[in-house]
């Protein structure tokens, strides 16, 4: 039975993917980097957050997950359960 889920979800992985885009080390993405307030980020950044996710993830996030992804623990948690969904 082949694997459904591209790419299974990995914290180091995750904090790399976001240290990418927004274009610093990824010891800067903390747990405690607020992702606006501390990277600098805006609704561009936060867009290509979202694509980067949803791409490398196989998910879709609806708005209100979005206003979610302030943090790297927060963004893990709200791709967690959307993968959780899809089992």
């Amino acid at each position: 039975m082949p694997d459904t889920q591209p790419n299974p979800l990995d914290l180091e992985d995750l904090r790399r993917t976001i240290a990418e885009v927004f274009c610093v080390d990824p010891g800067e993405v903390t747990d405690e980097t607020r992702f606006v307030e501390d990277l600098g980020g805006d609704s561009l950044l936060a867009l290509e957050v979202i694509v980067a996710l949803e791409k490398k993830y196989a998910v879709r996030f609806a708005e209100s997950d979005v206003r979610g992804l302030t943090t790297l623990p927060r963004t893990y948690d709200v791709l967690a359960d959307k993968l959780g969904a899809q089992g």
